[in-house]
């Protein structure tokens, strides 16, 4: 009985190393994946950037009205000792935040939301309010216990700009800036890769590509002062 002959080592099929073809096609699906994903993620924050980079840098042509309201109240009773000056009480100006219940009244009775620490000082607690497109803030006698407060708004435009700006925003603000910025930097990225992966088939390219660099660098050297 004959055993079956193992074939010879040139005809046992290897597998075959990832063609150039093959390595370029999983890269440009890469590509694709992330430019797709990192402009939906960016979508609705170039829109908002570029339309309030217009209204920034026409703010003197697009002025808001500014509304203010002013308020007053009276501290309750239960809550004066929380404010009065104690004894032993240093003299000047000392950043401390507000107690629990005091900043549960302002909220309930004057709808303020108040950030931070507020000035304490022999006469009065202030209390500043800044906000997106607005300001504010809380002043509190210490010995009558009278409060006053104003807020300011600026209009919706004001609003905007103040988004883009970051300014009087908050930390999850400040986070979502961080995200998009991150957002829109692997977007540029990866499209900047796909037009060199294009770019034999489309002779326009590079030349676009340097104009959209040169413009704003002439524009810097020779007209900015």
């Amino acid at each position: 009985m004959h055993g079956t002959s193992a074939p010879p080592p040139e005809a046992v099929k290897r597998p075959s190393a990832p063609s150039a073809k093959a390595k370029r096609a999983f890269w440009l699906k890469q590509l694709h994946t992330w430019h797709w994903i990192s402009s939906a993620v960016s979508l609705f924050g170039l829109l908002l950037f570029t339309i309030t980079g217009i209204t920034l840098n026409h703010a003197g042509q697009i002025e808001g009205q500014p509304v203010t309201t002013e308020r007053a109240a009276q501290l309750p009773d239960a809550l004066l000792p929380l404010v009065a000056v104690k004894p032993g009480e240093r003299a000047g100006k000392e950043d401390r935040p507000l107690p629990p219940e005091l900043d549960g009244w302002l909220r309930s009775e004057l709808s303020v939301k108040p950030r931070g620490t507020a000035e304490w000082s022999a006469d009065e607690i202030y209390l500043s309010l800044p906000r997106p497109g607005g300001d504010g803030w809380v002043s509190i006698d210490r010995e009558t216990g009278e409060v006053l407060a104003e807020t300011s708004s600026r209009g919706a435009v004001s609003y905007l700009n103040d988004l883009h700006k970051g300014r009087n925003t908050g930390p999850a603000w400040g986070w979502f800036i961080d995200i998009f910025a991150v957002a829109s930097l692997v977007f540029a990225l990866t499209g900047l890769v796909l037009l060199w992966l294009h770019a034999h088939r489309r002779p326009s390219t590079w030349p676009l590509v340097g104009l959209g660099l040169l413009i704003p660098l002439l524009l810097a050297m020779f007209f900015i002062h």
